[in-house]
């Protein structure tokens, strides 16, 4: 575990647990993947296309914000009330000396309630918005979007509500249950960065010189690739984009 980043309590009502605050994610510098300091991440505004003015903590000091160093949980909301775009970044909350108790107390407590401790707090002097909620037997403070910074959805034009036929709308939720598995993010893998890295070490056993592209792969259809070739041709989503597609001269 990186060392903490923050150090404060947890304040809501008369009740006060001191805690420390650590990444619950880790930053990756690409040539070698270890964990990149903080103190080697600047931050920077784009004020025109391509244009970035670097801020430094001078800056940033000079916004008069109290630090409280607490965690101000100001209302406790039903989880599913909050829509999960919201939040974007998560940290974890460790107890302090002498916080153990009123610490398991709360996570059991909003565990118990389904509920969110949402708050405020500042952190190298930012403020944040965040929901304090448990998560595998600790508590996370998960940081969120204020609600002006979420486009509005409204403005996007997808199709309303449209009629389709039983048979279509079961082909549909057949291929879904067909594909559908359990939860396993160590399934997924970032195979842009290993691709990279291996271009990367080819480049540099080749002292720096271009290397010749190599030809792609074509890899084997899977049995859910191959039923869902055969059912793509009766579910309208795929009627159309193969209809758009040879239409075009």
């Amino acid at each position: 575990m990186a060392r903490a980043i923050w150090k404060g309590s947890i304040s809501f009502g008369l009740v006060n647990i001191p805690i420390a605050l650590y990444p619950a994610t880790r930053r990756e510098e690409l040539k070698d993947g270890k964990e990149v300091p903080w103190d080697q991440i600047v931050k920077s505004y784009e004020y025109e296309k391509g244009k970035y003015i670097v801020l430094k903590d001078e800056d940033f000091q000079r916004v008069d914000l109290e630090a409280t160093q607490t965690v101000d949980i100001q209302d406790f909301v039903d989880q599913e009330e909050i829509d999960p775009m919201f939040f974007y970044k998560p940290y974890y909350l460790e107890p302090q000396k002498g916080g153990d108790k009123a610490y398991a107390l709360l996570r059991d407590a909003l565990k118990d309630t389904n509920k969110v401790g949402v708050a405020k707090v500042v952190i190298k002097t930012r403020q944040y918005l965040a929901g304090v909620k448990p998560e595998d037997g600790a508590l996370v403070l998960e940081l969120m979007h204020f609600a002006d910074e979420l486009a509005d959805p409204e403005k996007l034009h997808v199709p309303k509500k449209m009629e389709v036929g039983k048979r279509e709308m079961s082909m549909a939720k057949s291929l879904i249950d067909t594909m559908s598995s359990k939860w396993n993010p160590e399934k997924y893998k970032d195979d842009y960065r290993e691709a990279l890295m291996e271009v990367i070490e080819e480049k540099v056993e080749a002292g720096g010189k271009e290397i010749e592209a190599k030809p792609k792969k074509t890899p084997k259809p899977t049995k859910v690739e191959r039923r869902k070739e055969k059912n793509d041709s009766q579910i309208p989503w795929q009627k159309s984009a193969s209809c758009k597609k040879s239409s075009v001269r």
